[in-house]
Formats: structure tokens, sequence, C-alpha cells
């Protein structure tokens, strides 16, 4: 069982999935998906204490508890044999293309109180402590999949922020910018609600190109990869000094232009569109317009719906975990080697042994 909580934390993802492996060859039959959206009060106490907000220690243990019995009643009564938790990024430590730290919460030991299943967590500390980014962790599964592609491939998700994976040999994955983040905030800063629902706010407005013209000169966008950012970048404070008139279409704008352009940088044949941000036609009729001769191609046509294809991806690096086996790529993230993620809470089945009853030691 995959399980996250993305940067627009508005609920947990799952997706469990049935996992063989022949030969070299791994299949996966997606047997559930569902979403749980957090509680109002939850998502309001998350939300305040989320950069760029000053949270205290308190407040920290007390959101990693509540989101992990989230989580937990979240898989609860779900069969399954191992869970991976991605949790809630909270705050991920960027220092130009460096990235010095990552926090994402959701105590694991609930949600193996909660279902009796070993848990693994903690999954991008390892690669941070191995040089990289710890970020996109989905590019192991994007490059398994789009390998079945011809021409030149990449996968794009857009969630709260959008990345990247382009495959070759070797592959390179990043995050882009802002996909949704911007958007969600300015459409709660003006209405209220959470996000553009059916792209209305854009389509009724016009794009202000002048102010097009400022954004794109956000220094993120010339770094070169690996890289990866969020919302201690991309946060309602980024649009304080902004005008409301038009705010929502040009964000929009801007999130197909940053996307396009990199897309078009590694002359992408076919791309592999998936999160929430393909549900708003405002965005993806202003992604087609950028990258004519792209063929836009829904993640769902490979396997993965398009609202849980990131909570497959932690299936998989579950997966991976239990069985010894790397799930970072370091093409991607920029670590300096492979790395096996994440920590485990609780008893893995594979290394059942008897609980000692004594112990000698000889020096």
């Amino acid at each position: 069982m995959g399980m996250i909580s993305g940067t627009s934390h508005d609920g947990i993802d799952v997706a469990v999935v049935d996992f063989t492996l022949d030969g070299t060859l791994l299949h996966g039959s997606v047997v559930h998906t569902g979403c749980v959206p957090y509680s109002r009060e939850l998502r309001a106490r998350l939300r305040s204490a989320l950069p760029p907000a000053a949270v205290s220690f308190a407040e920290v243990c007390a959101l990693d508890t509540l989101i992990g019995q989230a989580f937990g009643e979240a898989a609860r009564g779900i069969d399954a044999d191992l869970i991976c938790s991605h949790g809630q990024t909270v705050y991920h430590w960027v220092c130009g293309t460096s990235v010095l730290g990552t926090l994402q919460i959701g105590q694991p030991a609930w949600i193996a109180a909660a279902t009796g299943l070993p848990v693994v967590s903690d999954l991008r500390s390892g690669d941070v402590a191995a040089g990289g980014q710890g970020a996109p962790l989905v590019a192991l599964m994007d490059t398994l999949l789009l390998r079945g592609i011809p021409g030149r491939a990449a996968a794009l998700n857009l969630g709260g922020i959008a990345n990247i994976t382009v495959s070759g040999d070797p592959p390179v994955a990043y995050d882009t910018g802002p996909a949704n983040a911007l958007i969600d905030a300015a459409v709660y800063r003006i209405t209220g609600e959470s996000y553009d629902a059916d792209g209305r706010l854009a389509l009724a407005g016009t794009v202000d190109e002048g102010l097009l013209k400022h954004l794109l000169n956000e220094p993120f966008y010339a770094l070169d990869p690996p890289k990866s950012t969020g919302k201690e970048l991309f946060n309602e404070a980024y649009l304080a000094d902004l005008p409301l008139d038009n705010l929502v279409p040009t964000l929009t704008a801007l999130t197909a232009e940053t996307v396009a352009g990199q897309v078009l940088r590694h002359d992408v044949d076919t791309l592999v569109v998936s999160g929430g941000g393909c549900a708003n036609p405002a965005l993806m009729a202003m992604l087609r317009d950028r990258m004519p001769g792209v063929a836009l191609v829904p993640s769902s046509q490979l396997g993965a719906p398009e609202n849980f294809k990131e909570a497959i991806a932690f299936a998989l690096l579950g997966w991976m975990t239990a069985h010894g086996l790397p799930g970072n790529v370091p093409s991607c993230t920029g670590a300096t080697r492979p790395v096996i993620l994440g920590s485990v809470t609780g008893r893995l089945p594979l290394r059942d042994a008897l609980m000692p009853s004594q112990l000698r030691l000889r020096g």
C-alpha cells in the first residue's frame, strides 16, 4: 500500500498494488485506490503551520501525531502486506541547487498500530544524505514505465509542484516550478475556495502579460537540474504584493509556460501527464498551445490513474525497500549513489526470527 499527502495538503491518497516479478519484468496490478480528505480542522491547522508561518515544536509534535493517526485510519481495514507512507511534507530545506534536509511528518507508529502492518516511511532522507535532492522519487516508476514508449518520452506530474521525468541514458528528473501551488493560493485568497474548479476563474479572465513576464524572472527557473522546490518558496506570501485582477489566469499561464519550456528543452515527443492539474481544462489548453507536436497521454493509459500515480509510486518504493533494492535514481535526484530508501516500523515478513531469551557477548 502506497500512501501520500502531497503539497496541496488536502487529503491522503491510497493505492494498493500487487507486484509480481517475472525475471526482470515487474508486473503490478492496481487492486485499490482511494482518497481520504483531511478533516477541515486538521487541514486548517496544517495550513497555518506551513511556511512562511513560524511554528513551535509542540505544534510539530501534535501534527506529527494527528497526521499519523489520519493515515492509520485511512489504511485501516484495507488488505495489504506492507505500507509505504510518504507522509506530509512540511519543510524542504533548499539552498540554491542543494537540499540540506527534508521533513515529512505523520508518525508511522500510528499507522502500524492501526493496521498491524510494517510501515516504510521517511523515504526522502536517505537520498538527501547521499547528496541528492530527495525528489522527485517518482522518477523510479516513471523511468520503468517510459521504457516501453518509442521516441523521446517524458512524464509530468501536476500536483502542488510540477515535476518532470525525461527518459534517456541516463534519465533526468526535477521540479520545474509551481503547478497548482500558486493557483490554489490565489483562489483561496480571492474566494476562500481550495482550488480553481474546472478552471473557471482562469477561463473567465485574461493573462496579464506584464505580470507574467515579471513572474518568469524567478531565479529558480534558471537553475540547472537536479533541482527541487516546494511551498517554502511558492506559497501564499509569494503573492502578497500582486494585483488580484486576472491573477488566476496569469498564474495558470505561469505554470504552463514553465512546464512547456522544459518539455521543449528535451525535445519530448510523448508526455505522460498526471496529477490534479490534469482536471484543469484551462491549464491543459495552455499546455497544448505551447507544445505543438507533443502528444499528451494521460497516465491512466499506462495503468496509473492520474490522481493516484504518486500513491502507486510509493507502493513501488515500499516493494523495493522490502526486497533490499535501491529506490532512488541518482541521475534524477543528484545523489552520489543508489540508496535503499526509508526506515521500517514494525516487522518485515521477509525477516522472521525467534525472539531471543538471552544474550551472550564475547569480546
